[in-house]
């Protein structure tokens, strides 16, 4: 089945104003990014307009829009007040008709736009305008919250559901107070007490399981099982936040068994990471596989050389027939030749006939981006010692080639040149990019990495390591330092850091997964000693509290 025919489209009436501005009612999912439908993530990524509900989505969808787009605020008004929702329906028709035509309006809205949310009203509003509209179901958190807390709706014991909104409650329960039908309500912490309590007035027992689930499916999700008689309680102490659901009925008392989601080695923590945006997507995705959100903090910044001249002559270089090969030892050197080669009008046809060699797997996997496919990749060490073991060794011939062009760092060593030039290559060391240190983070997140309140830092290098130390501090004790290889657990020990994890293999995928073994190891020494599985920051807020 195409994504088209997941699209329900509202027919344009015949009277009103005839438009093309398009609007799409999109439904978000309930948090986590992974639970966006693909037509969700394509008109994000077209729209020429977005509406929210909240400011707090602008975080989830911005990597997708585009930098053009602009964002409106749909749920509050110019002093910051909540819109009703024929407020919102006013608001939504005015920006369809100030945008000019053929624009697309995205109207995003939280889990499913038809299930508890203003979108009738809105879409009257639309039609009676004469605006067109399409609807994008999405992940409901009807469902997804109590999957992602490992509590299934439905069960042999419990073959129906009923969903209520708090504060909207029905006057009779009817068969939600059947001890077999499992319950589902979502709403505020405040107006969930309120409705729990109807049920509980109106029959249902109040010994029935029931599980508190807040901020569902994102890796802040924090799940509390009580009864129904006891909710109350919990929700008076004001510890539960919102947004927040509450499941209650047979299938609760599964969730010993069922939960995957809060058990994962590093569901919880927060990892630091010591590298550039550009080149940390990749991590901080494994990071979230494994339950873990991470805050990339850059420690360098990568700037072109101060004299392009160099550059300019080694790429015209490899068109006319220069080089033999040509060596990428970074992510950041295959970005500065492919801007160089494309502002010369050419594409990464220009390298064939020449050899390519790469660094590591993260490096090739750039140049394989780009369309080339890397002649030579170390299989052991993926390092510059490592390329030279397999790089081979110039033969002399009437018309053979010796030279090879070397983009690099400004700061990059000379082992790579002299190995090469001992094998009988000349090389065009060539500054392809400076790398300067990067501006202080802001001073909260200096004193979190100082005071312990990352559980977790990822060095990738011996540089990420003198930089985060040179413009942060160093981490806390207690934080869990991982290195990517013996130089940079060197360099991390060289700062007076304990080294607690090292990767088998120095890649940044072996490194996370490292990480998690770890995490894993962790907790099941806090099982087997009896005690409750704590995150290291929480062990060091334990400890605090110990002491005073």
């Amino acid at each position: 089945m195409s994504t088209e025919s997941l699209v329900v489209s509202a027919a344009l009436p015949a009277a009103g104003r005839a438009t093309h501005t398009r609007v799409a009612f999109v439904g978000a999912g309930p948090g986590d990014p992974g639970l966006m439908t693909l037509r969700c993530r394509d008109l994000i990524a077209a729209a020429d307009v977005l509406v929210l509900d909240q400011p707090a989505r602008c975080d989830l969808v911005a990597p997708l829009v585009r930098t053009e787009v602009l964002v409106v605020d749909g749920g509050h008004g110019e002093h910051g007040e909540q819109l009703t929702h024929a407020s919102r329906a006013r608001k939504l028709v005015e920006a369809a008709r100030e945008v000019p035509c053929g624009s697309l309006i995205v109207r995003l809205m939280d889990g499913d736009p038809v299930l508890f949310t203003g979108f009738p009203e809105e879409a009257r509003a639309l039609r009676k305008a004469g605006i067109p509209y399409d609807v994008v179901p999405g992940v409901s958190a009807v469902t997804a919250v109590p999957a992602y807390a490992g509590v299934p709706l439905t069960s042999c014991q419990a073959p129906s559901v009923h969903v209520v909104y708090a504060g909207h409650e029905p006057h009779d329960w009817g068969l939600a107070l059947d001890t077999s039908v499992t319950v589902v309500v979502l709403g505020s912490a405040q107006r969930l007490g309120a409705t729990l309590s109807g049920l509980r007035e109106a029959g249902r027992d109040p010994q029935t399981a029931l599980a508190l689930v807040e901020s569902g499916t994102t890796t802040g999700q924090r799940t509390r099982v009580t009864t129904l008689g006891d909710v109350d309680r919990l929700l008076a102490r004001g510890i539960v936040g919102s947004p927040v659901l509450a499941v209650l009925g047979p299938t609760v008392a599964l969730r010993e068994s069922l939960s995957w989601f809060e058990t994962k080695p590093l569901f919880g923590w927060q990892v630091l990471v010591p590298r550039t945006k550009e080149q940390s997507g990749g991590t901080v995705a494994r990071l979230g596989s494994y339950g873990a959100q991470a805050l990339v903090v850059p420690t360098i910044s990568v700037e072109p050389p101060r004299t392009p001249h160099q550059m300019e002559r080694a790429v015209r270089g490899v068109v006319t027939g220069r080089y033999a090969w040509i060596g990428f030892t970074s992510v950041n050197a295959v970005r500065a030749v492919r801007e160089k080669v494309e502002a010369f009008g050419l594409d990464a046809r220009v390298f064939a006939g020449i050899g390519v060699a790469a660094v590591g797997g993260v490096t090739a996997q750039a140049l394989r981006d780009w369309g080339i496919a890397p002649d030579l990749v170390p299989t052991g060490e993926q390092s510059a010692a490592g390329l030279l073991e397999e790089w081979p060794d110039f033969e002399p011939g009437e018309d053979a080639l010796n030279r090879v062009f070397l983009p690099r760092a400004d700061i990059a060593t000379d082992t790579l040149v002299a190995g090469l030039t001992e094998m009988g290559w000349e090389v065009d060391d060539v500054t392809a990019y400076r790398t300067v240190r990067a501006a202080p983070p802001a001073l909260h997140i200096r004193e979190a990495i100082k005071g312990g309140s990352f559980d977790a830092v990822l060095f990738t290098s011996s540089s990420t390591v003198r930089n985060l130390v040179g413009i942060a501090g160093k981490p806390h004790a207690q934080t869990v330092v991982a290195c990517i290889g013996p130089a940079t657990a060197k360099t991390a020990e060289e700062h007076g850091l304990r080294v607690d994890v090292l990767a088998p293999t120095p890649s940044a995928d072996a490194l996370v997964d490292a990480l998690a073994t770890h995490g894993t190891m962790l907790a099941l020494a806090a099982s087997e000693a009896g005690e409750p599985v704590r995150r290291p920051s929480e062990r060091r807020h334990a400890a605090r509290r110990r002491a005073r």
